[in-house]
């Protein structure tokens, strides 16, 4: 799952307590952004096996902070409390908390059996990976209808519409049909973090031609 992740962000955005939808896709790939941090210390682990699923070559053997029910629990009470305390409305931090801890719930869909429940055994995860017929529509259907229904909802301008839309598709296009890496570096972070902030910059200029 990648651009999938931002659906619950964009379902969420029109609910008249939510955050704005900038903090929602930073909220919807909280863990990711700290799974790739910490890889680059060493703290978390992946590696590139090629054929380990049909669809990601990345094993990610070692995620018990970021990928665990318990952890990604733990960010999204952090993260809801940080927006508890910038507005004071429990109903907007309970929001932002649900919207990080979707991301486990998507994972468990796609994920070969990599994900726990508090960083240990059993290893979990449906693996949609190995079924493209299915992953592949059902995740742009997610994202798409997601977006749709913010559209319907919010009315933003149709160019900044149309460029999320093209920037969600172009990404989640390399995502599936672009080179892949034989290894994994530093670099393979800067992608995932430029790619997450290039998409949340997209959100946040069409957030800000939408009604209120």
């Amino acid at each position: 799952m990648f651009i999938g992740h931002w659906a619950p962000a964009l379902v969420a955005a029109t609910h008249k307590d939510a955050p704005p939808l900038p903090v929602l896709f930073v909220a919807a790939q909280l863990v990711d952004w700290a799974f790739f941090l910490l890889l680059i210390f060493g703290v978390e682990a992946m590696r590139v096996t090629p054929g380990i699923s049909v669809m990601n070559p990345m094993d990610l053997y070692h995620m018990p902070y970021t990928h665990s029910l318990l952890g990604s629990f733990g960010f999204a009470s952090v993260f809801g409390l940080l927006i508890l305390m910038s507005n004071r409305n429990r109903q907007t931090a309970i929001i932002a908390g649900l919207v990080v801890l979707s991301h486990w719930f998507l994972d468990l869909l796609v994920h070969i059996p990599d994900l726990t429940l508090a960083g240990a055994e059993p290893k979990m995860g449906i693996g949609l990976w190995n079924h493209p017929a299915i992953e592949m529509p059902l995740e742009l259907a997610l994202t798409f209808g997601a977006l749709g229904f913010f559209a319907l909802k919010k009315k933003p301008g149709r160019v900044p519409l149309l460029a999320l839309a093209v920037t969600l598709l172009a990404f989640q296009s390399i995502n599936w049909f672009g080179p892949v890496e034989s290894e994994v570096t530093i670099g393979t972070s800067v992608l995932a973090f430029v790619a997450f902030g290039l998409v949340t910059l997209v959100a946040w200029w069409m957030a800000r031609t939408s009604s209120s």
